[in-house]
């Protein structure tokens, strides 16, 4: 006979089996059904929600989505972030910084084309932030980079 504890089954113990046994093993059951630690995009530098279809290659996900795979990081990602991490530098320790301006370094040429790389820039942002290196704010407070909307600051890491 089969009982249904959290998301897992357990074996019913017989009359008179050991309660305290039966607890732990039905917590131990109920871990291993959890989801994993998350991880981050490789390219876009948000939060991979765990699927139960990826569960036997968990370890081998990269990317969340089949846009990221095929764009994956390039020399200007990666230049981006260069940019990010220079500007922080000569700045003040408590300054923060746009993407914009990380755009407008990068972009070689005149006009607005910089405007094209905002997005880029947001995405080397989040990838900064996944390493430790800088946080994504609002309105002067910390914000999770994976759901953020609208204008955006980037600043030092605060331990």
């Amino acid at each position: 006979m089969f009982v249904v504890t959290g998301r897992a089954y357990r074996r019913a113990q017989p009359p008179g089996g050991d309660p305290a046994a039966e607890r732990v093993s039905s917590r131990r059951e109920y871990t291993e059904s959890m989801p994993p630690e998350p991880k981050t995009c490789r390219s876009c530098g948000r939060r991979i929600e765990w699927r139960a279809k990826w569960e036997k290659n968990w370890d081998e996900v990269a990317y969340c989505s089949d846009a990221c795979r095929s764009r994956k990081v390039t020399r200007v990602d990666k230049a981006l972030e260069e940019s990010i991490r220079t500007l922080l530098s000569k700045r003040a320790a408590t300054s923060t910084i746009c993407p914009s301006d990380a755009a407008r370094d990068v972009f070689d040429g005149e006009g607005d084309g910089w405007r094209e790389l905002m997005e880029p820039a947001r995405r080397a942002a989040r990838r900064l932030v996944a390493a430790g290196e800088v946080d994504i704010t609002q309105g002067g407070s910390v914000i999770d980079p994976s759901t953020a909307k609208g204008p955006i600051r980037i600043r030092r890491h605060r331990a």
